[in-house]
């Protein structure tokens, strides 16, 4: 799929993953529609990146849990382009248990309506703008708290709503992959321990974490490492680009992490 041209929704753009893919896509010619809500210290630097990127843009500033704002977006889209190609579907709030403690219900509820809730909502309001394209994709991100869970040393930054919520996400995919088929592409990426979510560039990893709970996670990581903004763009670049044939997918951007739970023993002698 060529991205010159065509219509682009990114969620919480404002920084971080969002931003970074956003950059991205105007840097291939895309017509931007970006949404911010929180994060206000970043303002001024998203509108001044996304400037210089010099790409066709708009900034709309929306509450996605609020399904009014997430249907005003809709029809914003559709006044002024008539249209939308692709949806990258990034908006999370997950509460780290070393940072938050235990659940209060203000958190349960925030991350269940930040993750899960407003995905679908988005998703149901654009979806019959998405149908006037010639070929459309959508892009879910997620996270492997979906597959872990609170155990291991995910513990320290995977709470049980999130992990509960991004679960649910992978629902999500697969009954949206079968509603926009055959010209709407649904996939979704499942993001590991990344700098700008749960590693280098968070409050918690700066300020909570020990060093040596810091060690492990990445200890944890087949890879060695934490992931960086540009391992989750190459991949949406892909998804949009290359992969004509994927609907309904997840690819999992962990760097090994849900793998390096289990140890390859040496082969046995046997008995024959």
């Amino acid at each position: 799929m060529e991205i010159k041209g065509k219509i682009v929704l990114v969620l919480g753009a404002v920084k971080g993953i969002g931003k970074g893919i956003g950059l991205a896509l105007a840097s291939e010619g895309a017509k931007l529609v970006l949404t911010r809500h929180d994060w206000e210290d970043a303002f001024v630097s998203m509108e001044n990146d996304f400037l210089s990127a010099t790409a066709d843009h708009m900034i709309i500033e929306a509450d996605l849990r609020c399904i009014e704002d997430v249907e005003k977006l809709a029809v914003v889209i559709e006044r002024k382009y008539g249209c939308l190609d692709i949806l990258i579907n990034n908006i999370e709030r997950g509460g780290w248990p070393t940072v938050h403690g235990k659940y209060s219900e203000d958190q349960w509820d925030l991350e269940i309506e930040t993750t899960l809730k407003a995905k679908q909502w988005v998703f149901t309001s654009v979806f019959p703008l998405l149908k006037k394209s010639r070929e459309a994709v959508v892009i879910n991100i997620s996270s492997i708290a979906g597959i872990v869970g609170r155990s291991g040393p995910a513990a320290l930054v995977f709470n049980d709503g999130y992990a509960a919520a991004n679960r649910g996400i992978s629902i999500l995919t697969e009954t949206w992959a079968r509603m926009g088929a055959p010209n709407i592409r649904v996939n979704e990426i499942m993001l590991g321990i990344f700098d700008s979510r749960h590693a280098g560039e968070t409050r918690g990893w700066r300020e909570v974490l020990t060093q040596e709970e810091k060690q492990s996670l990445i200890d944890h990581t087949l890879l060695n490492r934490t992931g960086r903004i540009e391992d989750v763009v190459k991949t949406c670049l892909f998804l949009i680009k290359d992969a004509p044939y994927m609907t309904g997918s997840v690819l999992r951007l962990d760097g090994g992490y849900v793998l390096a739970g289990e140890k390859v023993p040496p082969m046995p002698k046997g008995i024959v």
